[in-house]
């Protein structure tokens, strides 16, 4: 061995000492403090090397209870940021152990909420996060109080008890912004359970308060940003909110935070897919479904990609393979239900479309939120269009007074399109009237093809085709927001700050808006601004 050699690895060997005397001198206190600086920088790596650097601390020192906080940090970053869940469930084991060598309350309750989180029957796990909540008061412990709260509402949400879910995660949100709440994966935690919970029944209204009053918890805690498939779950509501500029901002976030192979990856490229097929990009839609067509979150653009094509019988595949899978809660099953009734009615299938209709009417008569109503409506007008029996004018009606309740400015504009198309031959200038309305929201929003088919129907009717403003760029709204700083000569890490987002994301921005906008550098898109040149104001 050449004697340059010797002195390279006796020089690695001597790092690896000093690394690993430093480890073994760090206390837990410090090494958690660095975990939660890098959680909040949005670092997960070294955060989860930190925390379990602390635990090991911990345990070393003798602190049974800091030591279960820090393993149970440890697996809500294996499991909920890295998808690594075998791992995960590890990791809340060890804490698990550690806890039931505890003696007061604090402890007891977090085992409590980890029973009440892994059970099966929901009047058990019902009591169990009642009794993980009074333990918790009793204690003082606001971070598990904040937690089996959220948590109880979650179950309670995605196991048909809507409204009862929804008051107990609004007591959740209410603890963090009090700042209450401490610890940043609870705070985290509890922000994505609320984003999916409202994801998942379109409580858009919900999700866009509670997001506004978190966001300065966000900068006390100095979180650059939620982890990205909470972004992803936010993204599914801006994409129903109509928001769909802002939607494509967060999944691009979301995408440049979770690598390849995650779970939340496939979700998010999921829902960017749904937006692709929205917007009419069927070709990108289904580039971004290769490979994880099996992922839950791929049925609806991979239905609505078959429905946009006419291939009926192919989307009633997929329908009815998912469906006969198992029970779904009634806000997932309502829209697989919706989109089943379109295609048997595409395949020429009337009898099931009608036995799919009635499963819906049935459904929506248990479920009292406005979007689960509105999709009942729909599919009862599209049924009474097809048999002439029932008033389809009524049910358009229907749909869009429950639509309009969601915040739901697409499903309402298309609702719109339909009745204008019903009431066309009777009464043509209501019919104009909306049409019109329906092609602004399109327009606007960027519904290609139902911005064409207002344009088509207007034409017959003798109208103008088109009627809205157009956009003068095709920069989203963050993306302006961003060129807007980068004129000003702020660098990325300083548009990041101004922003609230990472350095990486605002790299992204940045690349996206030289392409969009065909420039090359940085001093040409200062000059473009200066000169206003097709700014969208």
């Amino acid at each position: 061995m050449a004697s340059s050699d010797r002195e390279t690895i006796s020089g690695e060997i001597g790092v690896c000492l000093r690394e690993a005397a430093e480890v073994s001198t760090a206390d837990g206190r410090s090494l958690e403090q660095e975990g939660r600086a890098a959680h909040a920088a949005g670092d997960y790596e070294a955060a989860v090397s930190a925390y379990e650097r602390a635990f090991a601390a911990y345990r070393r020192e003798g602190g049974v209870a800091p030591a279960a906080r820090a393993a149970r940090t440890v697996g809500w970053f294996r499991g909920w940021v890295f998808g690594d869940w075998a791992v995960h469930r590890a990791w809340l084991a060890r804490a698990r152990g550690l806890l039931e060598q505890a003696a007061d309350d604090d402890g007891r309750g977090w085992v409590v909420l980890d029973d009440a989180l892994n059970g099966s029957d929901i009047d058990l796990q019902q009591s169990r996060f009642l009794e993980a909540i009074a333990l918790a008061r009793r204690a003082g412990d606001w971070d598990l109080e904040c937690d089996a709260t959220a948590s109880f509402g979650m179950m309670l949400v995605f196991s048909g008890r809507v409204e009862e879910g929804m008051a107990r995660l609004d007591e959740a949100l209410t603890s963090i912004c009090g700042g209450d709440v401490a610890e940043l994966p609870v705070v985290e935690g509890c922000l994505c359970g609320l984003v999916t919970a409202c994801e998942r029944t379109r409580d858009v209204d919900r999700a866009e308060q509670w997001l506004r009053a978190a966001v300065g918890v966000m900068r006390r805690g100095n979180l650059v940003a939620v982890a990205g498939h909470c972004r992803a779950h936010y993204a599914g509501i801006l994409i129903a909110a109509g928001k769909w500029a802002d939607a494509e901002d967060e999944l691009a976030a979301a995408l440049d935070m979770l690598p390849d192979g995650l779970t939340a990856r496939a979700g998010a490229l999921c829902r960017m897919a749904d937006l692709r097929v929205r917007q009419g990009r069927f070709e990108e839609a289904e580039q971004l479904l290769v490979d994880i067509e099996n992922h839950p979150d791929a049925v609806v653009p991979l239905v609505g990609l078959h429905l946009a094509r006419s291939q009926g019988m192919l989307a009633v595949e997929v329908l009815d393979r998912v469906l006969a899978s198992g029970p779904y809660e009634d806000h997932v099953a309502a829209p697989l239900l919706a989109l089943s009734v379109d295609a048997h009615l595409i395949s020429g299938e009337l009898g099931r479309a009608i036995e799919t209709s009635e499963r819906l009417t049935t459904l929506a008569r248990q479920q009292s939120t406005a979007y689960v109503n509105g999709l009942a409506a729909v599919a009862a007008a599209r049924i009474c269009a097809e048999t002439n029996v029932g008033e389809a004018r009524a049910c358009w009606h229907e749909a869009m007074t429950m639509f309009a309740m969601a915040k739901m400015p697409v499903e309402l504009a298309s609702a719109r399109l339909e009745l204008a198309r019903v009431i066309a031959a009777d009464r043509p200038s209501a019919s104009i009237a909306e049409a019109e309305a329906a092609y602004r929201t399109f327009d606007e929003i960027g519904v290609r093809r139902g911005a064409d088919e207002a344009a088509a129907l207007l034409r017959s009717l003798g109208a103008p085709g088109k009627t809205g403003p157009k956009r003068r760029t095709n920069l989203t709204r963050r993306e302006e927001e961003v060129l807007d700083l980068l004129a000003r000569g702020l660098t990325n890490p300083d548009i990041g700050e101004r922003l609230f987002i990472s350095t990486k994301t605002v790299e992204h921005h940045v690349g996206r808006i030289l392409a969009k906008l065909g420039l090359r550098s940085r001093v040409e898109a200062a000059t473009y601004v200066a000169r206003g040149a097709g700014r969208a104001r």
